[in-house]
């Protein structure tokens, strides 16, 4: 059969490595295709780096639209980014004909629903296994793997940066900002790491997976955002002595009122596997009522790991190509006519209406009274505590310190009590400092 031809738009870290893999393993994957798969177009601003990189045999032009417009061009493969021109570039392939193979989750956690419609409406395939934890195949695993389930809750790190920033925090007992330096000048956080450290990043692939288990549409602008920037590495070190470690995870779980949709920084026991997960490591755990909880993991970005799930889309088209697409796996796993059923039903719920734990750190005055003020002001809220620990003064502002920190870890109540409760507590003149909240997953 003819060889399917790529058209790659954009051959940097993605791009370089989906060429350069496709060239070393291309006997290997004509053999799993059933036919070839060939890059026959490159097209990136930087026209001499990119001949560099894939030679003569490949034909580089410095005008993405010229590989739309080129009519042998069968799949189109974007690896720009952002929301701009990547997306009117992947709206023109589809209104082409040209199926799109993509790894960019801000466009589709932004305006999937506009995308994927397009493409269903043209009749051609958008494919972004990539979007989502680099070389983990978590969206197959979601979409077909697991479609027999009914999904109860999804749990990820899916967001490298984030994880090393962690890791070295934990491992180092040291402050956020001094690691974030460390982890730029190793090149683990970019220059600007905002969309990393804020958890921007993590919210895009954790509304991807929700929409994929729950069978809503992308909703991003429901999600909540919440970063690391705030973390001190006293909760680092509280959380390990309470048989804790805190992950960012992204999270998405079904309940009896809604869809939950948040990323933040959380607890997570320390015998569970996603706890020990370090450095710039990826894993997703995914819980189904049939199989129970299952555990992905694997390298969440770099060149390779992420050609690796590009070139696994670019065999799922080869093997559809030309066959009836209406029969095909949609890429929200769902069929479009019932795409949202599931939604009107259970909407995404506001972050008022999450029931979950809390770790709560609270620098107060070390004197007689303070801790019964703030336990009856949680007990009024109808917060029930779990445990508390009182550090001694020394430990926290050395010999002759008149302050220390409370922890109190409470059990399962609805957050927007629990707004109410810590508004109350700040409130009270023997608290010192900001309070620290910190959600608690136990991840059962």
């Amino acid at each position: 059969m003819k060889p399917i031809q790529v058209g790659l738009l954009g051959i940097g870290t993605v791009g370089s490595g989906t060429f350069n893999v496709l060239q070393r393993n291309q006997e290997e994957i004509r053999r799993r295709a059933g036919r070839g798969i060939e890059i026959a177009m490159v097209a990136d601003l930087d026209t001499t780096r990119a001949k560099q990189i894939v030679g003569d045999a490949v034909q580089v032009v410095g005008d993405a639209r010229a590989i739309i417009a080129n009519p042998d061009i069968d799949v189109v493969v974007e690896l720009i980014g952002g929301y701009g021109i990547a997306k009117a570039l992947v709206l023109e392939a589809i209104a082409a004909g040209k199926h799109v193979v993509t790894a960019n989750k801000a466009l589709l956690a932004v305006h999937g629903s506009e995308i994927f419609k397009a493409a269903a409406d043209k009749g051609v395939i958008v494919a972004y296994e990539a979007a989502v934890a680099g070389g983990i195949p978590i969206i197959k695993a979601l979409r077909e793997g697991l479609t027999a389930n009914q999904i109860q809750w999804v749990a990820g790190i899916i967001n490298g940066t984030t994880n090393f920033i962690l890791s070295e925090m934990r491992d180092k007992g040291l402050d956020f900002d001094v690691v974030l330096k460390e982890a730029q000048r190793l090149g683990y956080a970019e220059a600007d790491p905002t969309f990393d450290i804020e958890g921007v990043d993590a919210a895009h692939k954790a509304t991807l997976m929700s929409a994929i288990a729950f069978g809503i549409p992308v909703q991003f602008d429901k999600a909540y955002v919440e970063g690391i920037t705030k973390l001190a590495g006293a909760d680092i070190k509280y959380a390990e002595q309470l048989g804790y470690r805190i992950k960012l995870l992204g999270i998405t779980k079904r309940t009896d009122k809604g869809i939950e949709l948040r990323v933040h920084p959380s607890l997570v026991p320390s015998k569970r596997l996603i706890a020990n997960v370090e450095g710039a490591m990826n894993a997703v755990v995914v819980n189904g009522d049939a199989v129970g909880t299952t555990l992905y993991y694997g390298k969440g970005a770099g060149s390779e790991p992420t050609a690796s799930a590009v070139i696994a889309d670019l065999v799922d088209i080869a093997r559809l190509h030309g066959a009836d697409l209406a029969h095909s796996v949609p890429p929200l796993a769902f069929q479009s006519s019932t795409l949202g059923a599931a939604g009107k039903e259970l909407p995404v719920l506001p972050m008022a209406e999450v029931v979950t734990s809390y770790y709560l750190r609270i620098r107060v005055a070390d004197e007689a009274g303070v801790l019964a003020k703030i336990t009856t002001l949680l007990a009024n809220a109808g917060i029930s505590i779990d445990a508390v620990l009182q550090r001694e003064a020394d430990e926290v502002g050395g010999e002759g310190s008149t302050q220390t920190d409370l922890i109190i870890l409470t059990h399962d109540t609805r957050e927007g009590d629990m707004d109410k409760a810590l508004a109350e507590i700040q409130g009270l003149p023997t608290v010192l400092a900001p309070i620290t909240r910190i959600r608690k997953e136990e991840l059962n």
